[in-house]
């Protein structure tokens, strides 16, 4: 059974431990190193003791299975990790449809998010709505290395997406 509610504080080890597992599994195509890995585990545990009040867990069975956290509130989805041993069964497109309940319920209506461009959830995101609006190349200093990331958006309201940002057509 799927249920999605509020992080809690005394879960943080748990919050970075499906973190790191979903975070090693989007980069699996990427050079990652064991400092890299190192400091992926110190981040997100730091993330996840200093923001978990922003923090959305899914659950499957009682098992935590993945968290979203919007780290100022607002429109943005700042993290999104389904931990690799519980995807493809629902839980991610629960979890997003409920934190887009979350942003639109606090007025805003459109939710935006950005990920490195090798991202395999991207193809999620535009599944569950999301367009890509722009993509960036910039020097990362944790990966040593310059990375490509996009931004996305999904109008929450029923507006036309396309209207608001003055775009015709989808970037490929």
């Amino acid at each position: 059974m799927i249920n999605i509610r509020a992080a809690r504080q005394d879960e943080t080890l748990l919050l970075r431990d499906v973190g790191l597992r979903a975070w090693a599994f989007a980069v699996s195509g990427m050079d990652v190193n064991p400092a890299m890995q190192v400091a992926a585990e110190a981040a997100f545990e730091s993330f996840a003791v200093n923001h978990w009040l922003t923090i959305s867990v899914v659950e499957d069975d009682g098992v935590m299975a993945g968290w979203a956290a919007r780290e100022k509130l607002d429109e943005t989805i700042t993290d999104f990790w389904i931990d690799p041993d519980h995807q493809r069964r629902g839980l991610g497109t629960a979890l997003l449809a409920a934190v887009e309940a979350d942003i639109l319920h606090q007025g805003f209506d459109t939710a935006e998010l950005q990920t490195h461009a090798r991202n395999a959830a991207i193809a999620f995101f535009e599944r569950g709505g999301y367009t890509i609006r722009w993509l960036s190349v910039a020097y990362s200093p944790k990966l040593d290395r310059d990375v490509e990331t996009v931004g996305l958006s999904k109008r929450l309201d029923g507006g036309d997406d396309d209207a608001v940002y003055g775009m015709t057509s989808r970037i490929q």
